[in-house]
């Protein structure tokens, strides 16, 4: 972002992305949020304490990929809760319809897990979704580990997800950090429920590609704020 600002404290159509993310989870009904930070945790938590006080914080003292993150977040998260959506903080024009309808998917199948997905023309930078014979989910491969026929796919993981938190919990156990960064990623516990038979279904958004879109650039930035402007400003 050529900033010291921690990304998701960026402003986009007056406020700041990860104020975006966490108005939309509230609008959707999401009954306890978390949010995990690690860079810059001082700022975002300022800045959350002012928005969303009553968002619980877990904070990841060594940044070890979206796998450790999620296993720091399911700590602050009540046993009670038995459905666990992870979401990114840098996805402010993701909508809470969005978020209804991919819950509505994963209880209709009865799956472990549910991932949501898009079609864009330029999936670079992204996750590929790679589905089996039979067209069920079968992993998600990130774009550094991903061969030259996985790197053409244009179906995306869009980075948000809804597991049962059992399913949630042995698979986070059994992720390992064998890859090119040394990370633990939360889409290899797909592939790990996909391994124990558990059924993974994928709901692909029918909104515009641009709702699943990660702002990792000033561009980007530029881009989410023209869409909400057309969207009038609201998520």
């Amino acid at each position: 972002m050529k900033s010291p600002l921690p990304k998701v404290l960026h402003r986009v159509a007056g406020r700041t992305l990860i104020d975006h993310v966490v108005s939309t989870l509230e609008s959707a009904g999401i009954e306890k949020i978390v949010v995990t930070v690690g860079f810059g945790r001082e700022a975002i938590v300022e800045e959350l304490l002012q928005k969303h006080p009553e968002a619980s914080i877990a904070v990841q003292e060594e940044q070890l990929g979206t796998g450790h993150a999620s296993q720091v977040a399911l700590a602050a998260i009540p046993e009670e809760c038995d459905e666990v959506g992870i979401f990114s903080g840098d996805t402010p024009l993701l909508t809470a319809d969005t978020i209804r309808a991919l819950t509505r998917e994963h209880r209709e199948r009865c799956a472990a897990a549910t991932i949501l997905t898009a079609e864009i023309d330029d999936p670079a930078g992204y996750g590929r979704v790679v589905r089996d014979g039979e067209g069920y989910l079968s992993r998600v491969v990130e774009e550094k580990d991903a061969t030259r026929e996985e790197r053409a796919i244009r179906e995306i993981n869009a980075g948000t997800y809804l597991f049962n938190r059992e399913a949630l919990l042995h698979a986070l156990q059994g992720l390992t950090n064998d890859n090119a960064q040394g990370e633990y990623y939360l889409p290899d516990a797909i592939s790990l429920l996909r391994g124990q038979g558990e059924r993974v279904a994928a709901y692909t958004t029918p909104e515009a590609a641009d709702e699943v879109l990660g702002v990792n650039t000033i561009e980007q930035l530029s881009e989410a704020e023209q869409v909400l402007l057309t969207r009038g400003g609201m998520v």
